[in-house]
């Protein structure tokens, strides 16, 4: 019986060669005792097997000849293909679609709710809530900028919160840098009796008001002229006169170019500056007019001094509506929003009035304190009041003795009826002007010797300056808008 031999799983007939493909070798003895040259194939043992180079060579052909079948069966034809990327397409545009429908809504709420706000502006009704986030200053966190010799009666800032423009008793105007505190330009005053050679006032300027595009500064004095400037550059544009008294109050209708201004010889008067021209004249004061303002609608409001009235002047209608409440003169006034005022007078008392009332919404009598001896005191004057527009947010500055003067912050109730003060800030002098920038981020005090409409007495520690009062807010929620009845 002869021995076989396998190579690559096939038999092998020829015995004797020996080949490198063989499973198994031929060994003496192997499975034949005697040794007489029977050559029986070994079985395979599961330790000392045998694996030739080749065997080693082909055995990984196996996993890819499998990985190639995989392939093969799994590969997808080019119409498969083309359908796959066109539903990828198509799942990538209803993406950018739906996310595009996201934006456009946030973008439809955002102008929705901001076209809400003005028509709430418009109607008066629009209230935000921003004297809760309110904090004190620190007083190093105050500035003081220095430049007028004579008290300053009134100021002015720039729509976009970059400039400060002020006017004092040496009858100068300067504009000021609000970051860096520095001098950006100064339009002297002139002496008495060079009004036909100088350019600018020779007399204490009283009031002033910029355009709400920051393009026009008016200013008013009291040699009876208003002064209309260019804002950006300082240079002067034109002159109006028609005033028979000291000009007292300015203001620039929102958002055009409509100018009123209120004088001692009680009258208000309506110009346009785009025109250079004078428009009407209106009458009803008993007494020299101290304040005037206005917001976007065709109207303005004025303080009647000691007529004790104030009035709002409906111009379209040539009507106007008479208010009564103060005890005193009414020297300072200011409009909230459309709907409701803050007022001060040498009383003492600042009040909140709604033009649909005929007496004041709310009043706090000695609202900054008296002075005097016992028995003989007196209130402090209220000499300036501003409002942060569209907010609960208003000041009042008074004329104190010595060192008592201060400016007071104060939280408006809900629906204006009832102030709370928050916190107040002492300064030297008379607080002649008070402005709230835009953006409520500051206050400016306009802050001299002498009150802003006369000498009744002067304080010669007080210093001529402008105080610009930071507004510091609590870390908490976003500005919240609410909405008056």
């Amino acid at each position: 019986m002869s021995s076989s031999f396998f190579i690559k799983g096939k038999e092998n007939p020829k015995l004797g060669k020996k080949g490198k493909n063989t499973v198994a070798t031929k060994r003496k003895g192997d499975g034949d005792p005697a040794g007489k040259g029977k050559v029986r194939a070994k079985k395979p043992s599961k330790y000392n097997e045998e694996i030739s180079s080749d065997s080693e060579t082909e055995s990984p052909a196996v996993p890819k000849k499998r990985q190639s079948n995989e392939e093969h069966e799994y590969e997808e034809t080019p119409q498969e293909k083309k359908l796959r990327l066109a539903k990828l397409y198509l799942e990538q545009l209803k993406d950018e679609e739906e996310k595009r429908a996201e934006e456009d809504s946030f973008e439809t709420d955002l102008i929705a709710g901001r076209l809400q706000e003005e028509v709430l502006e418009q109607k008066g009704k629009l209230q935000r809530l921003i004297a809760k986030d309110l904090i004190p200053p620190d007083a190093s966190e105050i500035r003081v900028l220095r430049g007028h010799k004579l008290p300053i009666t009134c100021l002015v800032i720039a729509p976009d919160d970059k400039c400060i423009f002020s006017a004092a008793k040496d009858c100068s105007i300067i504009k000021w840098d609000v970051g860096s505190g520095k001098k950006l330009h100064t339009i002297p005053g002139g002496r008495k009796g060079t009004e036909d050679r100088h350019v600018g006032h020779t007399a204490h300027i009283l009031c002033m008001a910029i355009s709400s595009d920051g393009k026009y500064l008016a200013t008013g004095d009291m040699n009876k002229l208003i002064m209309i400037w260019e804002a950006a550059t300082c240079k002067h544009l034109y002159k109006f006169t028609g005033h028979k008294g000291p000009v007292s109050g300015l203001s620039f209708r929102k958002g055009t170019h409509d100018l009123y201004s209120a004088s001692h010889d009680r009258s208000v008067k309506v110009w346009n500056v785009d025109e250079n021209a004078y428009v009407e004249t209106l009458f009803g004061h008993q007494d020299a007019i101290t304040g005037l303002d206005s917001l976007s609608r065709e109207r303005c409001v004025t303080a009647g001094g000691r007529d004790r009235t104030v009035r709002v002047w409906k111009i379209a209608e040539e009507s106007q509506l008479v208010f009564h409440g103060h005890e005193g003169s009414i020297d300072c006034i200011q409009l909230i929003n459309e709907e409701h005022m803050i007022t001060g007078a040498d009383d003492g008392s600042v009040s909140l009035w709604s033009v649909n009332k005929k007496k004041p919404l709310s009043t706090v009598k000695l609202a900054h304190g008296c002075h005097g001896d016992a028995g003989l005191e007196q209130p402090h004057w209220v000499a300036s009041v501003a409002a942060l527009q569209n907010s609960d947010t208003v000041a009042s500055g008074a004329s104190g003795c010595s060192h008592n003067s201060q400016v007071n912050v104060w939280k408006c109730g809900q629906n204006y009826r009832g102030l709370e003060p928050l916190f107040s800030v002492p300064v030297s002098g008379f607080v002649n002007s008070l402005k709230f920038s835009s953006s409520g981020h500051f206050l400016v005090a306009g802050v001299g010797q002498e009150h802003r409409l006369g000498r009744w007495w002067r304080l010669k520690e007080a210093k001529n300056g402008i105080y610009v009062i930071p507004l510091k807010r609590k870390p908490s929620n976003p500005e919240e808008a609410k909405v008056t009845e």
